[in-house]
C-alpha cells in the first residue's frame, strides 16, 4: 500500500509538471494580450460579439464569476463528511488546470487571428464558465476517480464542453447567456455518464454521505450557499456589456432564487422526518433556482413566472433525491455523489425548455430595444421567431448528444 501510494503521488506530481509545461509552451506560441480597442476597431476578423471587448467590460463582473467558481462552487462539495477538505483540495487543483486550458481552447475557437490567441478578462470569465461545467461534472464521479483521472477528465471535457458551446452560440445562434444548457446540462449529463461507465456497486450513495456530515461540514454549505445568494445574480449577466441587459437577469434570478428556496421548506419536512431543511438541501434549492434561469433570466419571464419557475423547481429537486437517486442507482446503475442530476441536470433542462417557450414571445413589441440584446438574427430580419424556437429547442438534444458521447469516451478510454 505505501508503494501504491508513493506510485499515485509520483502519478499526479508528473502528470501536472506536464500539463504545466504544455500550457506555458501553448501560452508562448499563441497567447497575446488582446488590443485595448473600442468596438469599431475590433479586427473583423475576430469574434467581436463573443469576445464583448474588456473595455466595456467591469471589473466586479469578473471578481463575481471567479468569487463564485472558486468559493462556491468548491464549497459545494465539502459537506460530504468522506471526501470534506481532500474534495475542496481536488476542486482547486481541476480549477487552476482548467482555467489555463479553457482560454487556449476557447481561444482558437474564438479569439484566433493571424496565428494567435488574443485575450483579455472575458477570456477569464468564459474560462471560468467552463471550468464549472468541468466541476459539475466531478460532482458525479466524487470518490470513486483519484486526482489524476480528475485532470484528464478536465483535458477532456472543456474541449468538448467548447465544442459544445462554439456550435450552440455561434454557429446556431442560440440564447443561453446564463448557461443552462452550456455549463448546467453539459456539465450534470456528461459526470453522470461517466459515473456509469464507471459504476461500483460497493459504493455508498449520497444519502449515506449525508448522514456522516456533522456540523463542521454543515457550516461549509452555509458559506457555499450565502457566496451563492450573493455573487450568482450577477453573474447570469456576466456574459453581456449592456447594462439594461443585466436588471431583467438579476431580477429574475433573485426571484426564482427565493420561491425555489421557499419550496423546500415546504417539501423537506413531509420527505423527511426534520422540521427544517438541512443547510446542504437549502444549498441544493439555491443551485436548483440558478440553473432553472440560466437561459430565461435574460428573457421576458416576468417577475410571478420567475417565481414559478423557481418554485417548481424547487419542489422537483427535493422529489428527485428522494424517488429519482434511488432509480438512477438501482436501475440505470448511476451513482451521482452530490446530486448533479437533481441540482443541475433536471433545472437545466427545465431552463431551457422554459427558454424556448419565451422565445415565442421574441417580438419587438414585447422586447423593444432588448431584441437586438437578446435575439439578434431575429432583430434583424434574418431569423423567424419560429425558426428561433425551433434552434432554441433542438439546442438541448445536441447538448444531451455531446455531453453522453463525451462522458462515454472520457470514462471508457481515459479513465477505465
Amino acid at each position: 500500500m505505501p508503494e501504491h501510494t508513493a506510485a499515485s503521488r509520483l502519478r499526479l506530481s508528473g502528470l501536472c509538471f506536464l500539463l504545466q509545461i504544455l500550457n506555458i509552451l501553448l501560452f508562448a506560441v499563441f497567447v497575446r494580450y488582446s488590443p485595448q480597442s473600442s468596438p469599431g476597431q475590433c479586427p473583423s476578423q475576430l469574434n467581436c460579439s463573443r469576445r464583448n471587448q474588456d473595455s466595456g467590460f467591469q471589473q466586479p463582473r469578473f471578481q463575481d464569476v471567479h468569487i463564485q467558481v472558486l468559493l462556491s462552487f468548491g464549497l459545494l462539495v465539502a459537506f460530504l463528511g468522506r471526501y470534506g477538505a481532500g474534495s475542496v483540495a481536488t476542486s482547486i487543483l481541476i480549477i487552476t488546470f482548467a482555467i489555463q486550458w479553457a482560454v487556449l481552447i476557447q481561444g482558437f475557437f474564438y479569439f484566433f487571428l493571424n496565428g494567435k490567441i488574443y485575450v483579455g478578462a472575458q477570456s477569464i470569465v468564459s474560462a471560468d464558465f467552463c471550468t464549472a461545467a468541468v466541476l459539475i461534472s466531478t460532482g458525479a464521479v466524487l470518490g470513486r476517480v483519484n486526482p489524476v483521472q480528475m485532470l484528464l477528465l478536465a483535458l477532456l471535457e472543456v474541449t468538448l464542453c467548447t465544442l459544445n458551446e462554439y456550435i450552440l452560440l455561434s454557429l446556431m445562434g442560440v440564447s443561453d447567456s446564463g448557461r443552462s444548457l452550456t455549463v448546467h446540462t453539459f456539465g450534470a449529463y456528461f459526470g453522470l455518464t461517466v459515473s456509469r461507465v464507471l459504476y461500483q456497486p460497493h459504493k455508498d450513495k449520497r444519502k449515506r454521505e449525508e448522514q456522516d456530515t456533522g456540523h463542521q461540514m454543515d457550516v461549509f454549505a452555509v458559506v457555499g450557499t450565502i457566496y451563492l445568494w450573493i455573487f450568482w445574480p450577477s453573474i447570469i449577466s456576466a456574459t453581456t456589456v449592456h447594462d439594461n441587459d443585466k436588471n431583467w437577469a438579476v431580477l429574475n434570478t433573485y426571484f426564482s432564487l427565493v420561491a425555489s428556496t421557499i419550496a423546500t421548506f415546504i417539501l423537506s419536512p413531509v420527505l423527511y422526518e426534520e422540521s427544517t431543511p438541512r443547510m446542504v438541501q437549502i444549498q441544493d434549492a439555491t443551485l436548483a433556482g440558478m440553473a432553472v434561469m440560466g437561459m430565461a433570466g435574460e428573457m421576458l419571464v416576468t417577475p410571478f413566472g420567475a417565481l414559478i419557475a423557481g418554485f417548481l423547481v424547487g419542489l422537483i429537486s427535493p422529489l428527485g433525491f428522494r424517488f429519482f437517486t434511488p432509480v438512477l442507482h438501482s436501475r440505470l446503475k448511476i451513482q451521482d455523489t452530490c446530486g448533479v442530476h437533481n441540482i443541475h441536470g433536471l433545472p437545466g433542462i427545465l431552463g431551457a425548455l422554459l427558454g424556448t417557450l419565451l422565445t415565442l414571445l421574441a417580438t419587438a413589441d414585447t422586447y423593444g430595444d432588448r431584441l437586438q440584446i437578446v435575439f439578434p438574427l431575429v432583430a434583424q430580419g434574418s431569423r423567424t421567431v419560429t425558426d428561433q424556437v425551433f434552434i432554441q429547442l433542438s439546442a438541448l438534444p445536441l447538448t444531451l448528444l455531446l455531453a453522453i458521447l463525451g462522458g462515454c469516451l472520457t470514462g471508457e478510454f481515459c479513465l477505465t
